[in-house]
């Protein structure tokens, strides 16, 4: 259970950095999103590869709406830390399709964080 929670605030955490979900006439949230990365800098994310990748969105959704704000709602509220999202969700899933020889992506902070 504590698993499932970890994840769906990662994925919240995700989301609230977004900066929309238009963008996607599919309506499945903006093809590209850029997430609030703190001090080390936000997060460049494409939304579109990684449904293409993942064909369950639960698997990141089902913890936490898909909404904008949603993150930063769950970090006030004091329920999602940042490092927990990336460890347990994001860092996780690309080493893990890193191993399975799988199109992954980066795996170190710098890679992924961008400050300008």
């Amino acid at each position: 259970m504590k698993q499932f929670i970890v994840l769906g605030l990662v994925v919240a955490w995700a989301i609230t950095g977004a900066v929309g979900w238009a963008g996607n006439p599919s309506g499945k949230g903006a093809d590209q999103m850029v997430l609030t990365g703190g001090k080390s800098g936000n997060v460049p994310f494409p939304h579109h590869r990684h449904q293409a990748n993942q064909a369950d969105c639960m698997v990141c959704h089902g913890l936490f709406p898909q909404e904008a704000g949603a993150v930063d709602r769950l970090k006030g509220a004091g329920q999602l830390q940042a490092k927990q999202v990336m460890n347990k969700l994001c860092v996780k899933c690309h080493r893990e399709n890193k191993k399975a020889r799988k199109p992954t992506g980066p795996v170190s902070c710098k890679k992924c964080h961008i400050k300008e």
